[in-house]
């Protein structure tokens, strides 16, 4: 019998090829056909490698999911950037690559950033999803999250509406 590790750690520099794969693979199976192509392509572009090693140094936590040795998601978290809602704590991104889905590593992942947040004195969190994003909505709502917060999202002249999802 063989045992395989799946750990929820922080980021390192050495981890930047393998987020940003698995960035760039989560981004695509997500988002085509929601965002425009070129604002896409241009934005997966801009997160390159060393877009990842200075995040994995960054102000911003960023975790990994980490399957036995691959890279299979990653999450950033943080402050709350809107002051406007009264939650301390935001997880801005939470990703994981296509093959890894469907197989609770994303509650997983999910579970150990409000943990991490909540050890970190926040009260309350907020997560932003695109409207159109079906996966994501379902998601968040099968993990108590309240659809109570809209906004608009730019994306090279194309407006998105976005909703968050909040956790007392």
């Amino acid at each position: 019998m063989k045992t395989l590790s799946i750990d929820v750690r922080r980021a390192e520099p050495q981890d930047a090829r393998a987020i940003s794969m698995a960035h760039r693979e989560s981004w695509e199976q997500a988002y085509a056909g929601i965002i425009p192509h070129k604002p896409l392509i241009q934005m997966l572009e801009r997160r390159g490698e060393g877009w990842w090693r200075k995040a994995a140094s960054g102000p911003a936590t960023l975790l990994v999911l980490d399957v036995a040795g691959t890279i299979a998601g990653y999450a950033t978290i943080g402050l709350n950037r809107s002051r406007a809602l009264p939650f301390d704590g935001e997880i801005y991104e939470i990703y994981l690559r296509p093959e890894y889905q469907g197989i609770g590593l994303g509650r997983r992942l999910f579970g150990e950033s409000r943990r991490l947040l909540k050890s970190l004195g926040c009260e309350g969190l907020v997560v932003w999803c695109l409207e159109d994003s079906e996966h994501a909505i379902r998601f968040f709502r099968r993990h108590d999250g309240a659809d109570t917060v809209e906004g608009m999202e730019d994306f090279g002249g194309t407006n998105l509406k976005k909703i968050g999802f909040v956790w007392q």
